[in-house]
């Protein structure tokens, strides 16, 4: 992510019109929060990298929304 952009992102996500994806793994059962990006396709780009990484530890599943939200810390939460 361009760090110049942070700004920009805080602002987005202030407003709740920053793009986020919801990431649900199962075994583990965790909810991984990827973002903020000010646009949607910037998001999806930056997406594939992560979803790569996750498949490399082998959970169950994975399950993608991509949301426009409001998003704080924590941005990773372990359920179960």
């Amino acid at each position: 992510m361009n760090p110049l952009l942070w700004p920009v992102r805080r602002c987005a996500n202030g407003l709740g019109l920053a793009w986020w994806a919801k990431v649900r793994t199962q075994s583990p059962d965790v909810t991984y929060w990827f973002g903020p990006f000010v646009r949607r396709s910037t998001l999806e780009a930056a997406l594939t990298g992560f979803l790569d990484d996750l498949r490399s530890e082998s959970p169950a599943s994975i399950a993608v929304d991509l949301l426009r939200t409001r998003r704080g810390e924590p941005l990773t939460e372990e359920h179960g």
